[in-house]
């Protein structure tokens, strides 16, 4: 009887889809505010399920913000505070000298997908990785199947995001095939072979970053497009900064990003998973506005991928699943939270470890819930998109910056101002004291480790 009740309470529990895209900036969808990019099928998603307008990524980076999302915890907490491959010792010379960073998500850390696992769902781990070298590769952290998660940080070998791939964890195609495309194709195998008891889909797209490469067809499509819109820029501290989104290969990236989560969507319905299915699509920081081609713009949120502004780490995301009432929240959410809002829907115990993870699930059905506790980024590193090292706060509508380095403090009205323009630190110095008096407890808490001075 036991046995039965057991297999009963799996075959109730929701499957999980989660899609993490890399490098995606707010506004690359259609749904979102782009008119340039064309996303149907993420756009058919936010209208059946829910779509955060204030979403955020743990760092405007991409290794810390996979960490987090995998273990409910603020990146600090697991070490890594910085994209895994950035230089090691710090040998530019730069004013300061950032902290070491941990080159791997340890395997004592509690992942998401392990406590799936434990709890009868089968596992799938497909596309970027970045948490590590062997022995630290997804069929290590509690995924059953890993579908192309190696160390690198993009599609570096062979034809890039053509096969033949170079990819140990994932085999050759046809010459010629997306990377993309076959990745979606491995989910659909893994949900058919698992379509009779609960899966876990970690689906972390290679796409949207460099190196920036497009379907032929689709770039021929966007170089149409761009020619009517004008080529804007601006600057950035030091650095030129894109101001309007016209980059044809970029546009095909996203469209052929977007269809490689239709594809997954259609498998669903194909297999009548649908309505039992949570799905759940964000990006692992902004996008990438002002280095490495610069490919798209944030506008009118502020710099991009790297930056501690709302262009750095302001993403996309839209959540549908069983009891989620459709519609906008302004709710703040940040990518720790993903945690507890999955085991929460799944009707699993909260995880002791996932310590830093607020559960949305309330808002996704609708329900009142207390507003989102304050945020918190921590950036000690010098990134490759010209930016400085520091942290930020956010705490309601107002938002504390502080650079590392110069030791100057901004704090914007995001309300009124959610272009970050106007620095109202030295207008409201008592707002300013208490925010970065709260900042540097979050650090201490965290065990956040500080630039120091050459």
């Amino acid at each position: 009887m036991m046995i039965l009740a057991l297999l009963l309470s799996l075959q109730d529990r929701p499957n999980v889809v989660v899609f993490l895209a890399d490098d995606l900036g707010a506004r690359d969808l259609r749904v979102t505010g782009s008119s340039f990019y064309d996303t149907p099928h993420l756009d058919a998603l936010a209208r059946d399920g829910v779509i955060f307008t204030r979403a955020y990524a743990a760092c405007p980076v991409c290794s810390p913000t996979r960490a987090s999302l995998l273990t409910g915890r603020w990146p600090q907490r697991t070490g890594i505070t910085d994209w895994i491959g950035a230089a090691q010792p710090w040998t530019r010379p730069t004013k300061l000298l950032p902290p070491r960073y941990a080159e791997r998500l340890a395997l004592e850390e509690n992942t998401l997908a392990e406590t799936l696992k434990a709890a009868g769902y089968a596992t799938l781990h497909a596309g970027k990785w970045h948490l590590g070298k062997e022995p630290y590769f997804p069929e290590h952290q509690g995924f059953d199947v890993n579908r192309g998660g190696i160390d690198k940080g993009g599609p570096y070998g062979g034809k890039k995001y053509f096969s033949p791939y170079g990819n140990p964890r994932l085999t050759d195609g046809p010459d010629g095939e997306h990377i993309a495309d076959r990745l979606a194709a491995e989910c659909g195998t893994f949900m058919e072979a698992n379509k009779d008891r609960p899966f876990f889909i970690n689906f972390w797209l290679y796409d949207v970053h460099t190196p920036l490469m497009g379907k032929p067809e689709l770039v021929k499509k966007y170089e149409e497009r761009a020619k009517a819109i004008e080529d804007q820029w601006g600057q950035e501290g030091g650095a030129k900064v894109r101001l309007s989104q016209k980059h044809a290969v970029y546009g095909a990236m996203v469209e052929t990003m977007d269809g490689a989560v239709g594809a997954v969507l259609a498998k669903l319905d194909a297999l009548g998973l649908s309505k039992k299915t949570i799905v759940l699509f964000t990006s692992d920081n902004g996008g990438l506005s002002t280095s490495e081609g610069s490919p798209t713009s944030n506008a009118p949120l502020r710099a991009g991928k790297g930056w501690l502004y709302e262009g750095g780490v302001r993403v996309p995301l839209i959540v549908r699943g069983p009891g989620v009432k459709p519609g906008t929240s302004d709710r703040m959410v940040v990518t720790p939270d993903v945690f507890r809002t999955v085991t929460d829907a799944c009707g699993l115990p909260p995880t002791p470890s996932a310590q830093d993870s607020v559960s949305f699930l309330p808002t996704l059905r609708g329900e009142a819930q207390p507003p989102r506790s304050p945020l918190y980024w921590h950036y000690p590193h010098y990134p490759n998109q010209a930016a400085f090292p520091g942290g930020a706060t956010r705490d309601g509508d107002w938002k504390l910056i502080e650079n590392y380095e110069s030791g100057a403090a901004e704090l914007y009205d995001l309300s009124k101002d959610p272009s970050e323009t106007t620095n109202l630190a030295a207008q409201e110095p008592g707002r300013a004291k208490a925010m970065a008096a709260a900042l540097e407890g979050w650090r201490k808490d965290v065990g956040a480790q500080m630039p120091t001075p050459r």
